[in-house]
């Protein structure tokens, strides 16, 4: 019997990011939306962000965890 090699399709949530010009550090409330309830970055791969966009994410959310801002 043979099994699939993948666990199956990737469930692709669409970014929210449409409009925004410029992802803001302060700006906590678009932040939450793309990291986990532990805290962690969620991938490209599930917020389907751009890899530019991505980038933009990582470092906004990392420049708010040394604010204070988020968790």
């Amino acid at each position: 019997m043979a099994y699939k090699s993948t666990p199956g399709p990737v469930r692709r949530r669409g970014a929210n990011l449409e409009g925004v010009k410029d992802i803001n550090p302060f700006d906590y409330e678009l932040l939450r939306k793309f990291v986990t309830e532990y805290g962690k970055i969620m991938p490209a791969r599930f917020t389907g962000a751009s890899p530019r966009q991505q980038r933009q994410l990582a470092r906004a959310i990392r420049r708010a965890r040394v604010m204070g801002l988020l968790r």
